[in-house]
């Protein structure tokens, strides 16, 4: 053989186990990774006794607001005394755009994060770069909103809340988290919610993207 078949040889084979590989892959539904990180999927799951199983990247899903409620201004006993960042994942987003509908399978994302406060103001503003104001200081929580009909079907709006609390010293939250009582949030996102028992008043994007 010559030193030029061989050559061929070695980059051939390689080449073929490859595309054998990915043809496996495909075949049996699973999909290749990016690198280290898994393509997008965005439907939720679930453990076998129900819980969520916490999805991956949502800081990577499209940002749809900020609601700020500060204890200082709701007499010590604001709901969510946190900035909460609002992300919407990426499918549900562009389903929204051409719909204006929340798709069934939607997730919103709400990261909690504590503010600063030096006690120098009564209303529990500081005072930054920027000027005086509320500025985000440690995570606090993560929440998950999901509507899905086949798993939620006998909840109002078939939506589902879940949410988890961590300390200043803590970094990752937890893998699992349990579906909260329907009395702890939907009687609120039944009453405010102005679609869908979500509060689309409260996130600019949405009311910006949504079709005439």
């Amino acid at each position: 053989m010559s030193r030029h078949s061989r050559l061929k040889n070695k980059l051939t084979y390689p080449i073929l186990i490859l595309v054998l590989s990915l043809s496996i892959a495909l075949a049996d539904g699973t999909r290749p990774k990016a690198g280290t990180t898994e393509i997008a999927n965005y439907e939720a799951r679930y453990t076998e006794d129900g819980q969520l199983i916490r999805p991956n990247n949502w800081r990577e899903w499209v940002f749809v607001g900020m609601p700020v409620t500060p204890n200082a201004l709701n007499n010590g006993k604001a709901l969510l005394p946190e900035a909460q960042a609002v992300y919407i994942d990426p499918e549900s987003f562009r389903y929204w755009q051409e719909t204006g509908r929340f798709r069934d399978g939607a997730m919103f994302a709400v990261e909690l994060t504590t503010l600063m406060s030096d006690g120098a103001n009564k209303d529990g503003s500081t005072r930054q770069l920027t000027g005086r104001g509320f500025f985000q200081n440690e995570f606090s929580g993560l929440q998950f909103a999901i509507k899905d009909s086949k798993q939620f079907a006998d909840e109002p709006g078939n939506w589902a809340y879940f949410s988890s609390r961590i300390g200043a010293a803590e970094r990752e939250y937890p893998e699992t988290m349990t579906a909260l009582p329907t009395k702890n949030c939907n009687s609120c996102h039944q009453a405010y919610g102005s679609q869908d028992w979500v509060f689309l008043q409260l996130y600019p994007v949405l009311k910006a993207a949504k079709p005439d």
